[in-house]
């Protein structure tokens, strides 16, 4: 079962209010205007990578799809719109009609990007476009800078398990998002039901110090848990003191415990001595997870430490300190009028300083070098080159309105280990940096 079966099986409301009101206006002066009709080309991007980060993740297509998709006024939003003088009664009129019927192309889901690159690119009428720019842009911020730290503490985390377990850190609805993205960038599992509902993501949990504060002694509280989950459960081990705890573990559940859980003090020294003690009393196949406010520095400080699995939640759904991407969506190319034939024009913001834009219409592709390693992110808009024309980035996913281009979760989680993997070793460090390859225009 795919991401997007479990969508529309648990229903997707209207997205046509999560937007701007200057997206209406717009729509309104430009329906005056004659110029409403133009066929444009809008594309998302951002022009820089956040602070110290050496490659981008994008996440959020599908949700993209499912916004485009729903992305309808009914009734109620309509009389919203006009008790509020919003729009005008000819946009009003324009907008009960509205359903998207326009072209979008991208980067699939999972794949990596760098500044420039064309994420996502709308083509259609200029008010169709523009109606989609907040909603489009708010979903591929997010989920594409949870995504990024998620990739960044799954290189960190070399292989051993990962749990997301940010829920109560976050909006309740974000939170839903953010487990999604996690998976794609690497995480393996979350503690987020709905998340695991929704997106048929595998989900993990057990008990919290509160369910062993509530019994009269920690052993109490273990044979509770071990009787009714059974032996491989996972026992929180720090509620007390940790030594007498996880000798009180294997002594209710037996070497077959499945694993402990710590969730304070010095998580590199803990581990040291839980997994001797554990090896000593012959839990020698117990696991280790361990808790409290990891982010990819702190995993990757315990490397050496015989840690199993790591449980991340606050760092994870904030991003690890950069919670957006700051992607823009731009009028990059249009024509006078929305016939077909009619040739499109580059367009392009003009700002100084750092906002400027690049017009046309773009395609990008990956140039690797003969090792088969990314080494420059090509973007263009004229003819692709012959040695290009293989490598190019953007897919088709919408056509003339229709969503083309669904796809299982896990096809955009092995996407992007495939490309991280791609990428030059040094796009694992953690230190600051500047983008792993650079953004070549031809």
């Amino acid at each position: 079962m795919n991401s997007a079966d479990l969508g529309r099986r648990v229903g997707v409301p209207s997205t046509a209010l999560f937007t701007d009101q200057y997206e209406l206006t717009m729509v309104q002066a430009a329906l005056k205007a004659g110029t409403a009709d133009r066929r444009s080309v809008f594309e998302a991007f951002t022009r820089r990578l956040p602070e110290g980060r050496r490659y981008g993740v994008v996440a959020g297509i599908g949700r993209v799809l499912d916004a485009v998709e729903n992305f309808h006024f009914d009734d109620e939003m309509l009389t919203f719109l006009r008790e509020r003088d919003v729009v005008d009664g000819p946009t009003l009129a324009w907008l009960a009609d509205f359903r998207f019927s326009g072209d979008i192309w991208g980067y699939p889901e999972g794949e990596v990007y760098f500044p420039g690159s064309p994420i996502l690119r709308v083509e259609g009428s200029f008010a169709e476009c523009v109606l989609l720019e907040t909603v489009v842009l708010s979903i591929l911020n997010h989920d594409s800078a949870i995504a990024a730290a998620a990739s960044r503490m799954s290189a960190a985390a070399g292989g051993r398990g990962l749990i997301e377990m940010g829920a109560r850190r976050t909006h309740e609805l974000s939170a839903v998002a953010s487990a999604r993205a996690a998976y794609i960038g690497g995480f393996d599992t979350t503690s987020d039901l709905a998340a695991g509902f929704r997106y048929n993501i595998p989900t993990v949990g057990t008990s919290a110090h509160a369910f062993t504060l509530l019994h009269d002694t920690e052993r109490d509280a273990f044979r509770a848990q071990v009787d009714s989950l059974g032996r491989g459960t996972t026992l929180l081990v720090d509620t007390y003191d940790v030594a007498e705890a996880v000798r009180t573990a294997v002594e209710v559940a037996g070497t077959e415990l499945g694993a402990v859980r710590i969730d304070s003090g010095d998580l590199l020294l803990v581990a040291h001595r839980v997994r001797q003690q554990l090896d000593e009393l012959g839990a020698t196949g117990t696991k280790i997870v361990v808790t409290s406010d990891l982010d990819e520095y702190a995993i990757a400080s315990l490397a050496a430490a015989p840690v199993d699995a790591y449980g991340v939640g606050t760092q994870l759904v904030t991003g690890s300190g950069q919670p957006t991407c700051s992607m823009v969506y731009k009028l990059v190319a249009r024509a006078g009028s929305a016939d077909p034939a009619e040739p499109l024009r580059p367009v392009a913001k003009k700002s100084l300083g750092a906002k400027s834009s690049v017009g046309g219409r773009k395609w990008a592709a990956r140039r690797l070098d003969e090792s088969g390693v990314a080494e420059a992110e090509v973007i263009g808009t004229g003819p692709v080159p012959d040695g290009l024309a293989d490598r190019q980035l953007l897919v088709e996913l919408v056509r003339g309105g229709e969503v083309i281009a669904r796809e299982p979760l896990d096809a955009a989680r092995e996407r992007h280990m495939a490309a991280r993997a791609g990428l030059p070793m040094s796009a694992m460090q953690l230190s600051r940096g500047e983008p792993v390859i650079p953004t070549e225009y031809v």
